[in-house]
């Protein structure tokens, strides 16, 4: 493994950039704000994100214990008993994006309304 002092993201070989993006993805920072505050199961993540398939959430938190953001722990049960839990890593960059959804929530209509082709959608 290559010693970084710092990534850099705008270069295609840094590992930082597929980092980024796992983090960005449409289901990786879904995940990441699911886990801020609670270690769950896999059944109640795929509870709590709405409209994630059991196949990308299972990729998606393999990705993302591959980056070293979450841990996964598995009890050798029958039935399967599995907990997923943010690493220190994990639970800084979640903090983040949790800011940063939290930030569109509040703005979303303002956000919405600069926005000329937006169709009107409802709100939960």
């Amino acid at each position: 493994m290559r010693n970084f002092s710092r990534g850099d993201v705008f270069a295609a070989a840094c590992p930082s950039r597929q980092i980024l993006q796992h983090v960005t993805s449409r289901w990786g920072g879904l995940v990441l704000i699911a886990l801020r505050e609670e270690t769950l199961r896999f059944a109640q993540l795929r509870r709590r994100i709405d409209g994630i398939s059991e196949r990308m959430l299972a990729q998606t938190l393999q990705v993302l214990e591959g980056d070293g953001l979450i841990l996964r722990k598995d009890y050798g049960e029958v039935p399967p008993r599995v907990d997923y839990t943010l690493t220190p890593a994990g639970r800084e960059i979640s903090a983040r994006v949790f800011a940063l959804s939290d930030w569109i929530e509040k703005n979303l209509p303002e956000l919405l309304a600069l926005t000329p082709d937006a169709a009107p959608q409802t709100v939960q």
